[in-house]
């Protein structure tokens, strides 16, 4: 199934960039932050608005030309520099850097090529896929399904079926996975409170947890859970591959070191469903936190200011946050939430404690699992809302829905993209906010997607049981679906 130009709009790409007025506060150590009580939501609009324009002006610096490629001629507009342009300045030497292009050249190119060719079949299961991601590399793929199989595709070997793994003691469906920094280490979860690892890098194709293969498990639970049986919504490796981070459904963050092989922290996080984790750069010092509680929270493990007590809050969301995703800057990240909206966030606009009257009292009543959200809500603003910038346009209902930055080394992260409930996927532009591309092919909520980490192609997985791959092929000609038969099923919810 193909879907031309007319599916969306790519010429809204937002290159228009303001002017920056930087006012960083890059080396301020977290411990500092929010001492004078909720100042992060208090600060006078000229403030504001210099760190807004910040991430402005990095997007620019990471995704955009030599200004040498891009001198405007005097009566004509400013327009995004052509690929014949770039090739035409990089033989004439224009940057000077011996007829070779920067980083920021090559993701000014590559970024041009959104992938919204497509899709083609990758796998086509008969249960819902709930979660997936690309190695760092981008040289496997994993994806997992609620009837217990998890399945790691050889991306430069035909997409083939490197590794199909049958989860051991799944409750419900598989909640999360994460590859290990060196993909030799899967670790997958679900409502429980036992984390299960397997070895990746094994022979064995077919991996059945304690038949053909061992599935070690990781308990998260403590002496102080009382017995309590929790789950795990949310899990992910380390970047040196030594410690998970969890969030659970009693409230809590864990942090388990493999090393020791037990927690090494556990700590209340919210008030209700702690529903997505990560750590924000590669340090491993700060821990980001979403939850039902419309909370998102910054946890900095060198300084913790008492138990279950976070560096800082930051508050805007109408509904529960579904998923973060960090920009590896230890800085900006994005939550998707409830409230049918992705928030941008800044780390240094939060307060110590949320402002005292932050919970917003709503006069309409609804269940995001199985109800459209109100129209009466959907143009409501939080009064203390502290994000950098707002984006709306894709649908957060029935189940956790993912949102991510695009990728750093191909697009310097100047996107942003999102699953939705109405059966597609979303591509916003980071800067601008305009919707830049909407792919449409499944027939039921996509609740992950994953952009390569360097080739302009992206894989949704969706709910219809259909993981499928978007691309920007380079001779330009319609991809055609695989002869597989595809099925359309009607899911319950």
């Amino acid at each position: 199934m193909f879907f031309g130009q007319s599916e969306f709009d790519a010429d809204e790409m937002g290159y228009g960039m303001s002017r920056i007025e930087n006012e960083s506060i890059a080396g301020t150590d977290l411990c500092e932050v929010g001492t004078s009580g909720s100042s992060g939501s208090h600060r006078s609009s000229e403030h504001l608005t210099a760190l807004d324009h910040e991430i402005n002006h990095i997007t620019k610096l990471k995704s955009s030309p030599h200004q040498r490629y891009s001198r405007v001629v005097p009566g004509r507009h400013e327009l995004p520099v052509s690929t014949v342009r770039m090739l035409a300045g990089r033989e004439s030497n224009f940057s000077g850097r011996g007829g070779r292009f920067s980083a920021a050249d090559c993701c000014h190119m590559l970024s041009r090529y959104l992938p919204v060719k497509g899709p083609w079949l990758v796998d086509q299961m008969n249960s819902r896929a709930y979660v997936s991601q690309f190695s760092t590399d981008g040289s496997l793929f994993i994806g997992g399904f609620q009837g217990s199989h998890i399945r790691i595709y050889n991306v430069e070997n035909g997409w083939k079926v490197q590794k199909d793994i049958l989860a051991k003691s799944l409750r419900w469906t598989v909640t999360d996975t994460s590859l290990s920094p060196d993909q030799r280490n899967l670790v997958y979860a679900s409502m429980s409170p036992i984390v299960h690892i397997v070895d990746v890098g094994s022979g064995t194709t077919e991996s059945h947890a304690n038949v053909t293969e061992i599935h070690d498990g990781l308990d998260f639970s403590t002496d102080e859970d009382g017995g309590y049986s929790f789950g795990i919504f949310s899990v992910k490796f380390s970047t040196d591959g030594k410690e998970l981070v969890a969030g659970s459904s009693d409230d809590s963050i864990y942090v388990y070191d493999l090393e020791a092989n037990r927690v090494s922290l556990r700590t209340v996080a919210h008030t209700s469903d702690v529903n997505t984790v990560c750590f924000a750069d590669e340090s491993g010092n700060l821990i980001l936190s979403g939850g039902d509680d419309n909370l998102c929270k910054v946890w900095d493990r060198r300084c913790f200011i008492g138990r279950d007590k976070a560096a800082g809050v930051l508050v805007g969301h109408l509904e529960g946050v579904t998923f973060i995703d960090s920009r590896g800057d230890g800085r900006y990240f994005i939550s998707n939430g409830k409230d049918q909206t992705i928030k941008l966030w800044d780390i240094r606009k939060m307060s110590s404690t949320p402002p005292a009257k932050h919970e917003v009292h709503i006069n309409y009543d609804w269940d995001y699992r199985w109800m459209d959200y109100p129209p009466e809500a959907r143009d409501l603003k939080h009064p203390f809302d502290q994000s950098v910038s707002t984006y709306k346009g894709h649908s957060v209902l029935r189940t956790l829905i993912r949102c991510y930055f695009s990728p750093l080394h191909s697009t310097g992260q100047k996107y942003i993209y999102t699953g939705s409930n109405d059966s597609s996927v979303y591509i916003y532009d980071l800067v601008s906010g305009d919707k830049v591309a909407v792919l449409k092919h499944h027939s039921s909520p996509v609740r992950d997607c994953n952009w390569h980490p360097h080739y302009p192609m992206l894989i949704s997985s969706s709910w219809d049981g259909d993981l499928v791959k978007w691309e920007f092929p380079g001779s330009g000609e319609a991809p055609i679906m695989s002869k597989k038969r595809v099925r359309r099923r009607h899911l319950y919810y």
